[in-house]
């Protein structure tokens, strides 16, 4: 079986078992009541998004410009002028 079925199955029957109801506590006597596989994936969503909010800053320091190529000193300026191709190009 290969890597990806397998885990597939595995998150699957994670799922599977995991289907009663949880309750999360929140602020000022709130709480959330659902399924217990979707507040584990609510969970891991909140932690990729704070982790990648998290990492902006640092990526974007990190940009560079992109390079600006050298004057060809060696090349006549363009004119107004427009040559014909080589013959058979």
């Amino acid at each position: 079986m290969d890597t990806e079925g397998s885990r597939f199955f595995a998150l699957f029957a994670f799922a599977l078992n995991n289907q009663q109801d949880a309750t999360v506590h929140l602020l000022f006597g709130h709480q959330w009541r659902a399924p217990m596989m979707l507040i584990v994936l609510a969970a891991f969503a909140l932690g990729l998004v704070v982790g990648v909010l998290g990492m902006l800053p640092g990526w974007w320091s990190r940009r560079k410009p992109a390079p600006r190529p050298a004057p060809h000193s060696d090349l006549a300026p363009l004119g107004d002028e427009r040559t014909d191709p080589p013959h058979g190009v």
